[in-house]
């Protein structure tokens, strides 16, 4: 039995216009403005997730009579046979500012991205398969303590609990009688 996943990247059915969409995403997922931002960054997003092939359709014509154009993706088919949707064109980044820096420049997908932008960071690559990935550690040491102030004593010995103290003497009661 398939399982299919239900993935929206900000695209639109044709004719439909963005804050009407919006508008009917907000009320489908009862979220605030924020969330239906993120969902329209461009990015691809899971919005569901392990659906049999009813559940799939049914949340894609949905999605698609609020507005929506979304992907089902089959989870069982390999990687490799999967066609995506090509994302949403990027803004062109201005050609002075790529030609100045001389790297390539890439418009951000939103204004959290943009603190980024400028950031040198390194390309790292993927690991293959199996790859140990975790830094190698030494061995730890054993701690060097100084023990000889130690002893062991005897077996039986008493280790210094505290004694109980004597019970007291029992009250004299010789002078007491019993009267009938």
């Amino acid at each position: 039995m398939s399982r299919y996943e239900i993935a929206f990247s900000g695209q639109l059915v044709p004719g439909a216009q963005l804050e009407l969409v919006k508008a009917n995403m907000a009320k489908l997922f009862q979220a605030d403005a924020q969330r239906i931002a993120q969902l329209f960054s461009g990015r691809r997003i899971v919005i569901k997730n392990n659906l049999d092939a009813a559940a799939a359709e049914k949340y894609r014509s949905t999605l698609e009579r609020a507005g929506a154009r979304v992907e089902v993706i089959d989870m069982d088919m390999p990687i490799e046979e999967v066609e995506l949707a090509p994302p949403p064109p990027a803004e062109p980044a201005p050609a002075a500012a790529a030609a100045s820096a001389g790297r390539l420049q890439v418009a951000p997908r939103d204004e959290y991205m943009a603190a980024f932008s400028e950031v040198d960071a390194p390309d790292f690559g993927i690991a293959p398969v199996g790859a140990d990935l975790q830094d190698a550690k030494p061995d730890a040491e054993a701690p060097r303590v100084d023990l000889s102030q130690f002893s062991l004593a005897p077996v039986g010995s008493d280790m210094g609990q505290a004694k109980a103290d004597a019970a007291a003497p029992p009250p004299d009661t010789s002078h007491l009688k019993l009267q009938e």
